[in-house]
C-alpha cells in the first residue's frame, strides 16, 4: 500500500511540474513574440529619426545662437525703455532728512519698568531717584 501511494504521488509531482513548464513556456513565447514586434517598432522609429535629425541639429544651433544673443537684447531693449520714460525733475535744492516715523522708543524701557515722565534721566533708574 505505501509503495502505490508513493507512485501516485510522484505522478503527482510530475503532473503538477508539467503543467508548470507548460504555463511557463508559453508565457515566454508570447513575451518573445511581444519583443520581436517592439525591436520592429524601434527600427522603423530610427529610420523616421534619421531623416529629421539634421534639421533637429540646425534647429539647436539656431537656439543656441539665440540664446547667447539674449542677454544683448534684453540690455538694449532696457535702454530703450529708460530712454523712453519720463524722468519726474529733480528738486533744485535737498531738504534734510527726517526719520520716517518720529522719535523712535525702545520697548526695552517697558522690560525694565523705565518710563520717561518719572524724573529718571539716562543712566538712572526709578529706584536710584527713591535712594538718592
Amino acid at each position: 500500500m505505501m509503495v502505490i501511494l508513493s507512485v501516485v504521488v510522484v505522478a503527482l509531482l510530475i503532473a503538477g511540474l508539467a503543467l508548470y513548464l507548460f504555463i511557463v513556456g508559453s508565457q515566454l513565447n508570447r513575451i518573445a513574440t511581444n519583443l520581436e514586434e517592439c525591436a520592429e517598432t524601434v527600427r522603423t522609429i530610427v529610420g523616421h529619426a534619421e531623416a529629421i535629425e539634421p534639421g533637429v541639429e540646425h534647429i539647436n544651433r539656431t537656439g543656441g545662437v539665440v540664446a547667447g544673443a539674449l542677454p544683448l537684447l534684453y540690455g538694449m531693449a532696457e535702454g530703450i525703455v529708460a530712454g523712453v520714460t519720463p524722468q519726474p525733475a529733480q528738486p533744485a535744492e535737498h531738504p534734510p532728512a527726517r526719520p520716517a516715523s518720529g522719535r523712535r522708543r525702545s520697548r526695552l524701557h517697558d522690560a525694565i519698568g523705565y518710563q520717561p515722565g518719572n524724573g529718571a534721566t539716562h543712566g538712572e533708574s526709578k529706584a536710584d531717584l527713591v535712594a538718592g
